[in-house]
């Protein structure tokens, strides 16, 4: 990977239009070179097409290959459809206290990922729910007590990491005690740093401590931490906090940055600018394809005048690239006409019925 272009290329994430690429698509991936790809519903119609796009996917890139990605939680946020089984949400998973079955249901959710051809979920939430008004987090959280969070989700991410998928724990600083929903509005959390290091951090302090492959920043103020900046955007959150102070140096994905958290104050062109200087590795686009490629054109436009942004571009990249030769030895996806009987031979079905009690 030489030129400027590619190394930029790599830090950007998209969505898809549909159920498979479309010629136009197909033209831009193989331009931009794009780090990776998010599934959302509106491209997993079914497990033989979900393994075809996937594959799809997986062969359009070149040296480095492409992270795909997707929101598999469990509970509301459930990307795929049946016969994928629907795991419970997280607060089901926190209730039931077991680090084991915890574990099992991570690598469960993994097994199923990996047979489409997955590779990595922005999952598990470590944000603990510690405002019950909160409009977004709830039962997406494992538990409103940090040390709950930290021991059940911590023992998910070992399941997810087991069953050969990278997990992205989100969202740091924590989501949890935000009055607002970032995809909407942006929120203020008013927090002292000294009650953010009692409830929100510890469950993210731990997954740093245990090198955690990736982290999701927040589109979220937290004015005892800076009182200008969202996270995301945030040089003092970013690297002042989740570098330096906590010594974390796996890859840092921003949240979709077409939220209106920030895309109703800052425009695609400078958030991005903004979020890398932060320190964030790699951007999300999930919905407009023209504001990634915008994006892409104005960071190659700004590191041949900004000496700094280049040196970031060049730093982001570097990490990215680790994480993918490390993780990403070949596609995982099995042939479209075995999924079903694949899925079928998993009867994770066990699995859930354990959350709920009964066979």
């Amino acid at each position: 990977m030489e030129s400027l272009r590619e190394k930029i290329g790599q830090l950007i994430l998209v969505g898809l239009q549909g159920e498979a690429l479309a010629a136009d698509e197909r033209l831009v991936f193989e331009e931009y070179g794009f780090g990776g790809f998010v599934l959302s519903k509106r491209n997993c119609r079914a497990p033989g097409q979900i393994v075809s796009l996937c594959r799809g996917l997986w062969d359009l890139t070149g040296e480095l290959p492409p992270f795909i990605a997707i929101d598999q939680e469990g509970g509301r946020v459930h990307r795929l459809p049946p016969p994928f089984t629907h795991f419970p949400p997280a607060a089901l998973i926190g209730d039931r206290n077991d680090p084991d079955l915890a574990r099992r249901a991570g690598r469960a959710a993994a097994s199923e990922l990996a047979l489409a051809g997955i590779n990595l979920n922005f999952a598990p939430v470590l944000d603990v729910n510690s405002d019950s008004r909160n409009p977004i987090i709830g039962d997406r959280a494992f538990a409103a007590d940090p040390r709950t969070v930290m021991k059940l989700g911590w023992a998910w991410t070992e399941g997810l990491r087991d069953g050969g998928v990278i997990p992205c724990c989100k969202h740091f600083p924590g989501h949890g005690a935000s009055d607002k929903d970032s995809h909407f509005d942006l929120p203020i959390v008013a927090k002292s740093m000294d009650e953010m290091t009692a409830t929100e951090l510890p469950p993210f302090v731990h997954a740093c401590r245990n090198n955690i492959e990736a982290l999701m920043t927040a589109h979220v103020i937290y004015s005892s931490l800076d009182a200008q900046w969202p996270a995301t955007l945030s040089e003092k959150i970013v690297t002042g906090l989740l570098r330096q102070q906590l010594g974390y140096g796996g890859v840092i994905f921003s949240d979709d940055m077409e939220m209106k958290a920030i895309s109703d104050r800052y425009g695609a062109e400078e958030a991005a600018y903004l979020s890398l200087r932060a320190g964030v590795d790699a951007l999300l686009f999930c919905h407009q394809l023209n504001r990634a490629i915008q994006v892409c054109e104005f960071l190659c436009a700004q590191c041949e005048q900004d000496a700094a942004l280049r040196a970031r571009v060049d730093e982001s990249c570097a990490r990215i690239a680790r994480l993918k030769r490390r993780s990403l030895k070949s596609f995982t996806g099995v042939p479209e006409n075995e999924i079903l009987e694949r899925l079928a031979r998993l009867d994770h079905g066990r699995v859930t019925a354990e959350f709920y009690g009964s066979l």
